[in-house]
Order: structure tokens, then C-alpha cells, then sequence
């Protein structure tokens, strides 16, 4: 019953992380294409690995519903280190955004000078090169693999718990701590503009801006959510290294990871709420869609032949 619900949930949770991802990232190449800004470059990428997880989702999901069926040991790890590397690039490809925030707000007048098309492209190349070597590491070193065919297809039923160990010390716990000094960083030197700001205010010599507490907050609000989303799973996932018996394996395996997966939803829901760019691209869109709607409506509305007159209606009308 159990697994069922969690095949119901990953049924739902799939479609809506990749149709949110791929609105954001059309969004987003729509304002590259207008500004050519190459911080919105991060956040695409972000948005593709977020969409990539929940593509990579949607073939767990038969896997839950037929729980007795036992696909061969090579493709449950092969998919596993797909949902694995997919999520390890979504972590990276935030880390990047929090990284390149921190340096506007740190560096404002030599942001652009430093962010450089080849700059953004090797970051970008070294993050995918990095989230494959994490996802499938099982594969080139077969030690952290289970050898079961009895194991249901999951991240606990194919990897050892040594694998979780290297990944939660190695990969997640750094980068939280990098997100908790880079937030308290930014969070000093936004206090510290804003300061600065209200004392020109009161001066009268010029109006402030505000745009470093903007940032700084669309860069909280992600990572706060990135920490309630992921941490429970690392947490319980160590846990269960040292006392395996202290912890609900079920819960870790399914529940706390589904809310990790949940992660991926939250981003583009968030970056296209606190973003207004992204918000008018994305209402824009939205309205191009219905004008179409209304356009094919309008070329439908033709009177039919061999009927009595009756009192002519526009289409226009008949849409008011």
C-alpha cells in the first residue's frame, strides 16, 4: 500500500517538475534572447537539471507500482545513477546561482567584466562533468554497488550505505556550509549598502536602491528551501550508517527522499514568483497562448447554410 502511494505521488510530482521547469526555461531563453544578461545563464541550467530530474523520475514510477517485478541488476544502477547525477547537477547548478549572486552583490562594477561567455560555458561544462562522476560512481567503482536481485529498484537497493556516506560528506555537506557563509556574507555586505543608501536618503542628495536585498532574498528563499527539502534525507541517511537499525530504512528510502525530489518543483515556482522578469516573460507567454485561443475561436464563428436569419452576433461579442 505503501509503495503504492509513493507511485501515486511520483506519478503526480514528475509531470509538474518538468512542465514548471520547462515554462521557467523558456521564460529564461526568452530573456536571454532580449537582454543577453549571462547570470540568467545559471538559472536555465538550473532549470533544465530540475526538468532532466523529473524526467528521470517518471521511469521510477513503474517500478512502484509493480513492486515484485525485478529489472536486471545493471539497469536499476544505470537508472538510479541517472536520478542520482540529475540531482546532483540541480544542487550544483544552484550553488552556482547562490555563487554568482554573491559575487554581484560582493563586486557589483566588475560583475560583467568577470562573468565571460567562456567563464559561464567552462563553469557549466565542469558542473555536468562533476554531477556525472557523483551520479555514477557505483558504476566505476562496483564496490558501492549491492548485489541482490531480491532488492526492490531504489537508491538504498542498489548502492551501499558507503555510497551515501562519500556523497553526504563530500558533496552535500560542503555545499551546505558554502550556502550558510555565502548567505551570511551577502546578508553583510546587503546591511552595509542599505546603510549606506538611507544616509544619501536622508542627505537628500539622491533616491536608493534596493536591489541587493532583493537578490539576496530570492537567493534565501532558494536555498532555504534546498536546505528543508534535502537535509532530513542526509541526516537520516548518516544516521542510518552508523545505527542501521535507529532509523526507519522505508522512510528514508521513499518519504525524506520525496521530499528532496520536491526540491526541484520549488525552484522554478519560486524563481518565477520572486522574479519579475521571469513573472512578465512567463505572463506574456501565458497571454500569446490565449490571443491564439481567441484567434482560432474567431475564425470558427461562420453561419451555417440553410438556416433562417437570425439576429447576427461578432465574435468579439460573444467573447465579451
Amino acid at each position: 500500500m505503501a509503495s503504492l502511494a509513493v507511485g501515486i505521488i511520483l506519478a503526480v510530482l514528475a509531470p509538474l517538475i518538468i512542465t514548471a521547469n520547462v515554462l521557467v526555461a523558456i521564460a529564461l531563453l526568452r530573456l536571454i534572447w532580449k537582454t543577453g544578461y549571462k547570470g540568467h545563464y545559471f538559472v536555465l541550467n538550473l532549470a533544465a537539471a530540475d526538468a532532466i530530474v523529473g524526467l528521470s523520475v517518471l521511469g521510477l514510477v513503474r517500478g512502484e507500482f509493480f513492486e515484485h517485478v525485478h529489472p536486471p541488476q545493471i539497469f536499476c544502477v544505470l537508472r538510479m545513477a541517472f536520478v542520482t547525477s540529475s540531482s546532483a547537477a540541480s544542487i550544483l547548478s544552484l550553488t552556482l546561482v547562490a555563487c554568482y549572486r554573491h559575487l554581484a552583490i560582493r563586486k557589483p562594477f566588475h560583475y560583467h567584466q568577470l562573468v565571460t561567455g567562456t567563464r559561464v560555458g567552462l563553469h557549466l561544462v565542469g558542473l555536468w562533468l562533476l554531477a556525472g562522476i557523483v551520479g555514477f560512481l557505483p558504476l566505476l567503482i562496483p564496490g558501492f554497488q549491492k548485489i541482490s536481485l531480491e532488492e526492490k529498484c531504489s537508491f538504498f537497493g542498489v548502492f551501499h550505505l558507503s555510497y551515501m556516506l562519500i556523497v553526504s560528506c563530500m558533496g552535500f555537506f560542503p555545499v551546505l556550509f558554502l550556502f550558510i557563509y555565502l548567505y551570511c556574507d551577502m546578508l553583510k555586505i546587503a546591511s552595509v549598502h542599505v546603510q549606506q543608501i538611507r544616509e544619501v536618503e536622508r542627505a537628500g542628495l539622491a533616491r536608493g536602491s534596493t536591489s541587493d536585498m532583493k537578490a539576496m532574498r530570492t537567493v534565501a528563499m532558494l536555498i532555504g528551501c534546498f536546505v528543508l527539502s534535502w537535509l532530513p534525507f542526509f541526516i537520516a541517511g548518516v544516521v542510518q550508517i552508523v545505527c542501521t537499525k535507529c532509523f526507519p530504512y522505508r522512510v528514508t528510502e521513499s518519504y525524506l527522499w520525496l521530499l528532496g525530489l520536491c526540491n526541484s518543483l520549488l525552484n522554478p515556482l519560486l524563481y518565477s514568483y520572486w522574479q519579475k522578469d521571469v513573472q512578465r516573460q512567463l505572463s506574456q507567454m501565458a497571454a500569446g497562448v490565449k490571443r491564439k485561443i481567441l484567434q482560432l475561436g474567431k475564425g470558427r464563428c461562420f453561419p451555417s447554410r440553410g438556416s433562417k436569419s437570425i439576429p447576427t452576433v461578432s465574435c468579439l461579442q460573444l467573447q465579451d
